[in-house]
């Protein structure tokens, strides 16, 4: 089985303790590591996979307390260097009744944008493995250029290259930049996935089927389509494939959309995807391959916190199992 190499952000989630209230009215919090890359790296490792993550934290409590609990969820650790020249990130989120958030970021710089290049080994990537990245570490910044040498010593070496964009437009100086961004490297990764929400902002483009259509651009081959709890669809090769999302008792959705995608991830590296098969793959096991996903996704939402609530391999299989069966 190969490898999940997950590249950028790691952070504190301050997650309120009252739902249904402004993040300015929000009295106390609960502290549990976050950043969607990590959860990504949590999630395959909590399946079962191994994960590493490329990324930096501070010399400090935060940075102590993120790198105990990545461990203590099996992920490598090994891959994060530290640094005195910035704190590790934090952010503040609020949740509506209906578990979805708002988010106030803490970084200027963080820790983890000063990653530096020199500090990505070309060897650790090869074939059978999966380096995966977001958007929001590719804001000018040494980081930025880490995940350009990331992404191009992966695909020399024959991993298969995802990209999640994740949206988060506060942390941009303009919603044209972040979009601009995004544009840049999708054509870099195989694999794109994108929720149905940041679809139309991405691509500028309405109309869902011409704006999937528009992401088909160099190296694209598949295109996932998350919406939430309505299940997620599948492109490849001008084949759609959908499936029904899971009812579950929602109390936090934060990392729900890493759960789908490192479930997602976890399936292919257990199969030895690489560029040359992952059609193919797509293809024959798009029906398991999606509820899997689905259900990885759902189940994260039944608790508060992105990695605390990632499910096991035997949780999900029972949650597809029992829908099955009523």
């Amino acid at each position: 089985m190969g490898e999940l190499f997950s590249i950028g952000e790691v952070l504190i989630d301050f997650i309120p303790d009252q739902k249904g209230i402004a993040l300015k009215d929000v009295s106390s919090f609960t502290r549990v590591p976050g950043g969607a890359p990590a959860n990504v790296a949590a999630a395959v490792a909590k399946l079962g996979g191994t994960a590493s993550l490329i990324t930096k934290v501070g010399q400090d409590a935060f940075g102590d307390f993120l790198l105990e609990r990545l461990a203590k969820a099996g992920v490598k650790i090994d891959k994060i260097p530290r640094t005195k020249e910035a704190n590790t990130g934090l952010a503040f989120v609020s949740l509506r009744e209906d578990g979805e958030r708002d988010f106030s970021f803490y970084r200027n710089p963080s820790a983890d944008l000063l990653l530096k290049a020199s500090e990505v080994n070309e060897d650790w990537f090869g074939q059978g493995d999966v380096l995966h990245f977001g958007s929001v570490d590719l804001i000018d910044s040494p980081m930025k250029k880490a995940h350009i040498k990331a992404i191009g010593a992966a695909n020399k070496n024959g991993a298969i290259i995802s990209f999640d964009p994740n949206v988060r437009l506060p942390l941009w100086e303009t919603p044209k930049q972040c979009r601009e961004t995004i544009q840049e490297f999708i054509s870099t990764a195989h694999l794109i996935k994108v929720s149905d929400d940041e679809l139309e902002f991405i691509t500028g483009i309405a109309d869902e089927s011409t704006a999937i259509a528009s992401l088909f651009a160099g190296n694209v081959l598949a295109v996932v389509l998350t919406k939430g709890a309505k299940g997620a669809d599948l492109y490849v090769e001008n084949h759609k494939y959908s499936a029904a999302g899971y009812s579950v008792a929602v109390e936090d959705t934060t990392g729900a959309g890493d759960a789908f995608t490192g479930a997602f991830l976890y399936q292919l590296l257990n199969w030895g995807a690489a560029p040359d098969n992952l059609e193919a793959l797509l293809i024959e096991h798009h029906e398991e391959l999606l509820a899997f996903a689905n259900a990885g996704g759902a189940l994260a939402t039944t608790g508060k916190g992105a990695i605390s609530a990632l499910p096991t391999k035997n949780q999900v299989r029972e949650l597809i199992k029992s829908t099955t069966a009523s």
